[in-house]
């Protein structure tokens, strides 16, 4: 495993996606646990691929959320129902992944409701969220990054974000903690990442290529 400064993993990744070939453009998955440190780590990435003079499109799999009546049928707090049913998997791939894959028309949408832009061919997609290796997903990324932390130290970054200790802390440990750990087992996304990157200390992580 390499360890060094935030800079050098950033450079680290910008290099390696830099780097990627393809018709259309890179699709980037930036994996992970809640309050990981995903979307962080995209945006500084994105910033390192436009000191590079490329076209960067950022997205969130959180802006493919389903209604909140679809996203709880199992039960606020139920962890398969955090993997099953808080995303619109259909939408991700209907609306962005596929338009900017081989064939694609690239006529994409940030959300399933946004408006409609034609990405550049040559552009690079940073999308960030959980559960970004499930299988009907894995095989759509030109690069995937996964970012790895004790799940337990996300609970304590959680808490510090926002008012509500007991509701997030509840979430996390009965919702949040549990669906990650079933994704872990039934999709061992660790082990499809080009990159995993390990976030426990932000100033100094850890990763390893593949």
């Amino acid at each position: 495993m390499n360890r060094g400064t935030r800079a050098e993993l950033i450079s680290h990744l910008v290099a390696g996606i830099d780097s990627r070939k393809a018709s259309h453009p890179i699709r980037v998955a930036v994996d992970g646990p809640p309050a990981g440190g995903k979307t962080t780590l995209a945006d500084e990435v994105g910033e390192g691929l436009r000191e590079r003079g490329r076209q960067v499109i950022r997205a969130c799999v959180d802006d493919f959320m389903v209604p909140v009546e679809r996203r709880y049928w199992r039960g606020r707090y139920s962890a398969e129902g955090c993997y099953f049913d808080a995303h619109d998997w259909v939408g991700v791939c209907r609306f962005l992944l596929d338009p900017m894959g081989p064939g694609g028309d690239r006529r994409v949408r940030r959300t399933v409701g946004g408006g409609e832009f034609t990405a550049p061919p040559d552009a690079v997609l940073l999308f960030d969220g959980v559960f970004l290796l499930r299988p009907e997903l894995v095989a759509r990324w030109e690069m995937s990054i996964f970012v790895s932390v004790p799940l337990e130290l996300t609970v304590g970054r959680a808490l510090e974000r926002g008012a509500g200790v007991g509701e997030i802390e509840r979430s996390w440990r009965e919702r949040y903690i549990p669906a990650q750990e079933f994704y872990y087992a039934k999709d061992r996304p660790a082990d499809h990442a080009d990159v995993v990157v390990f976030n426990e200390e932000f100033g100094r992580p850890g990763w390893v290529s593949r």
